[in-house]
C-alpha cells in the first residue's frame, strides 16, 4: 500500500494558527515524523507552533535546497511507497504553488504516491480575492526585473496582455524592495489601470487596497518595507 505526500500550508506571517489553518490539518502536520521542507528552520519553527506529538529532534525534515536532484528526491519518497506519510511544506504559504515543491510533488505522482493538498492560506488567492479585480483570467509572473529600465519594460507589456485579454495581473517582489516596485507600478502603468496592494495577508498588518493608477497617486505611498506584499493590476 502507497502512503502520501500531505502538501500542507504554512504561515503567511505572524499570527495564531487557529486564524489559518484547520484544526484537522494542525493535528494531521503534528503526527507526521517526516517533512521535505524549503528551509528546515522555518519548518521546525512551524511545527512548533501546532504542536506535534513527538519532540522536534526526532522528526526528520529534509531540506529542498537547489541541490537536491531527482535521485535524492526519490529517496526521500520511498517510505511512502511502503506506506509512510510525508509532508511537504514551503516557507510561506502552499507548497508547490510558486514554490520549488512543485517537483516534489511531480515526482510522487510519477512513483504513484497519493498526493492530499490540504486547505491553508494561499497569498495568490487571498489577494485577488480581496482586490476586486478580475478573477476568471489572471496570471502570476512572480519577480519583476530588478533592473529598473527591464523592469519598465515588462511591467508595460504585462500592462499591454492584461488590457487585450482583460486579465489581472499578479506579481510579488522582495519585501526590502516593495517601495521601489510600488513607485515603479505607479510611475509606468496607465491611470485608468487599477492595481491593488495586498500587504501581510492573514496577519494583524493585512491590508488591501484597490485604487486606479491615478488615484493612487494622489495618496501617500502605503507602508510596505519588510513586509510581504502582493501586487496585482488590471488594465482597460
Amino acid at each position: 500500500m502507497s502512503g502520501a505526500l500531505h502538501l500542507i500550508p504554512v504561515s503567511l506571517g505572524d499570527a495564531p494558527p487557529d486564524r489559518w489553518l484547520p484544526a484537522e490539518v494542525r493535528t494531521l502536520a503534528g503526527r507526521l515524523d517526516t517533512y521535505i521542507a524549503e528551509n528546515a528552520k522555518t519548518a521546525r519553527a512551524f511545527l512548533k507552533l501546532i504542536g506535534t506529538t513527538r519532540p522536534l529532534q526526532e522528526i526528520t525534515i529534509h531540506t529542498l535546497t537547489d541541490k537536491a536532484d531527482a535521485a535524492q528526491i526519490k529517496a526521500w519518497l520511498e517510505p511512502a511507497k511502503q506506506g509512510a506519510e510525508i509532508g511537504l511544506v514551503s516557507e510561506a504559504g502552499c507548497p508547490a504553488v510558486a514554490d520549488p515543491g512543485a517537483k516534489v510533488v511531480d515526482a510522487a505522482h510519477r512513483l504513484g504516491i497519493a498526493v492530499r493538498p490540504w486547505v491553508g492560506p494561499s497569498s495568490i488567492l487571498l489577494g485577488l480575492m480581496a482586490s476586486g479585480l478580475d478573477g476568471q483570467r489572471f496570471a502570476f509572473y512572480g519577480y519583476a526585473p530588478v533592473d529598473a529600465a527591464e523592469r519598465a519594460k515588462q511591467l508595460r507589456a504585462w500592462e499591454q496582455h492584461s488590457a487585450r485579454h482583460n486579465q489581472t495581473q499578479l506579481l510579488i517582489e522582495t519585501p526590502y524592495r516593495n517601495a521601489a516596485m510600488f513607485s515603479t507600478l505607479v510611475a509606468t502603468l496607465k491611470g485608468d489601470t487599477k492595481l491593488c496592494v495586498a500587504r501581510s495577508m492573514t496577519t494583524p498588518d493585512e491590508w488591501v487596497v484597490t485604487h486606479t493608477i491615478a488615484e493612487w497617486k494622489k495618496l501617500p505611498a502605503p507602508q510596505l518595507d519588510k513586509l510581504p506584499t502582493l501586487f496585482l493590476f488590471l488594465a482597460r
